[in-house]
């Protein structure tokens, strides 16, 4: 998989991109919204299982790599979990490193990879889950056509706190 931009190039994860994903899962900034900083052995654990081969009916997370097109630089990650049987939808969820939000990098990488999800693979549907209060990722989302389905509360222990998440869904247009 090898998707572009205007300003991206997202490729599947691969062994060089361990620097980023250690420097994305250390980073309290770049956790605050997603959990805990994982410790050494975990972290490895989680960047093995996402080097396996990823195909559309894959039970396992699609992680790809955001780098910008001008400096070759490695900005963020996304993560895709397919629901194949019986629902065909996929989780998507993102992350980047914080000197790079707010420049419109992660609305325009999700606009690509919902494209590749719903147009090339073939979904019904597209998920996403945010914790409640975290509206720069909800913009993201809403900017690419997911629309709030609910509110789950006390969904997610967070460093200790039970938090709602904000449920967005995104339908295939073609189906």
């Amino acid at each position: 998989m090898y998707l572009t931009t205007e300003r991206l190039k997202i490729n599947r994860l691969h062994n060089t991109d361990w620097p980023l994903f250690q420097r994305l899962h250390q980073d309290p900034r770049t956790m605050e919204w997603i959990g805990d900083v994982p410790d050494d052995d975990d972290l490895q654990q989680r960047f093995t299982s996402r080097l396996a081969p990823w195909l559309k009916t894959s039970f396992h997370m699609l992680c790809v790599v955001l780098t910008v097109k001008a400096t070759g630089e490695a900005i963020g990650m996304m993560g895709v979990n397919a629901e194949w049987k019986p629902y065909a939808q996929a989780e998507i969820g993102y992350t980047l490193l914080p000197h790079v939000c707010g420049q419109g990098y992660g609305s325009e990488a999700l606009a690509a990879v919902c494209d590749f999800l719903l147009n090339e693979c073939e979904f019904h549907k597209l998920k996403a889950s945010v914790v409640e209060g975290n509206w720069a990722s909800r913009r993201i989302l809403e900017k690419n056509g997911f629309l709030l389905e609910g509110t789950l509360r006390d969904n997610y222990l967070l460093r200790g706190e039970w938090v709602n998440d904000w449920v967005f869904g995104r339908l295939n247009a073609r189906a």
